[in-house]
């Protein structure tokens, strides 16, 4: 697993150029119209009982800022951001930690953390790279779920 983006937690709180949101809980940051990332979300959704997890789009008023300020390009298919208690984890990392957080069928991902970073960062790209010839296209917000409606912040 690799170190968080920034040391300093809830860096971004400070940054002008983000919208303030609700952040008292973990944040995700994905990609709005990409199938996979869309039944992530309605997953994430359906596990977190607690309501405690918000979800941003890339393309958002709040997602696009957020990566951003960690120095990612909202239009680049590598760009996934994952905050929890103001740490911010990317691309596999972030999808492993969530995983673990919500258990049931994320427990299923959690054998890929003994890849090493690079080999782990590698696959992640080669999925994120091939998702919409793969997964297809959707719109997050277009999903008539209003367990995920809840936690749309953008």
């Amino acid at each position: 697993m690799s170190k968080p983006l920034a040391d300093q937690p809830y860096s971004y709180r400070a940054d002008q150029t983000v919208p303030g949101f609700n952040d008292a809980g973990p944040v995700v940051v994905m990609d709005g119209s990409c199938a996979l990332c869309t039944a992530t979300a309605r997953w994430i959704a359906r596990r977190d009982w607690n309501g405690a997890f918000r979800i941003a789009r890339a393309q958002g008023e709040v997602g696009g800022p957020l990566l951003r300020h960690y120095g990612l390009d909202p239009a680049d298919p590598d760009s996934w951001l994952y905050i929890e208690t103001g740490q911010v984890y990317t691309s596999l990392d972030a999808v492993l930690r969530i995983g673990a957080r919500l258990g049931g069928i994320g427990w299923l991902l959690q054998p890929l953390r003994v890849l090493p970073t690079p080999a782990g960062h590698w696959l992640y790209r080669c999925v994120a790279r091939n998702r919409y010839r793969v997964f297809g296209r959707t719109d997050m917000c277009a999903v008539p779920d209003p367990a995920l409606r809840y936690r749309l912040i953008d």
